[in-house]
């Protein structure tokens, strides 16, 4: 029996998982194209590229993590267990989501601050 409830707990914990980290990627790299249109002066071929990689090294590492935490032990054989389980599970998960989201945005905005001081320095240059 406890078989039976280990396997209903994967078949509910890896489409949430990867549900949430579909969403948060979509919406991170939807809206980080202006950031990186603004990084690479609006060179949109470098900027789609980048926001790319992004993309795939984001879903690299949060599918790998949540695979890598798939594993559930379920001592007491109830159903009020695999729910706690589950939502630690998925709780923690959405917590590492929100972490390596706000990551991602420090990245973009140290990209931008990056280009900001950049442009400065050019105008700097031009001016002397």
């Amino acid at each position: 029996m406890e078989t039976t409830k280990i396997l209903i707990g994967y078949s509910i914990y890896l489409p949430i998982a990867l549900f949430l980290t579909y969403y948060v990627s979509k919406t991170l790299f939807k809206n980080g194209k202006i950031f990186m249109l603004d990084i690479f002066k609006g060179r949109e071929d470098i900027a789609d590229a980048t926001n790319r990689l992004f993309e795939t090294g984001f879903y690299l590492l949060n599918i790998g993590f949540a695979l890598m935490i798939l594993q559930m032990n379920i001592s007491e054989n109830s159903y009020q267990e695999l729910i706690e389980r589950l939502s630690y599970k998925i709780g923690g998960f959405s917590i590492y989501l929100g972490i390596m989201l706000f990551f991602n945005l420090y990245f973009f905005f140290r990209g931008k601050r990056k280009a900001k001081e950049a442009q400065e320095e050019e105008r700097l240059v031009f001016k002397a």
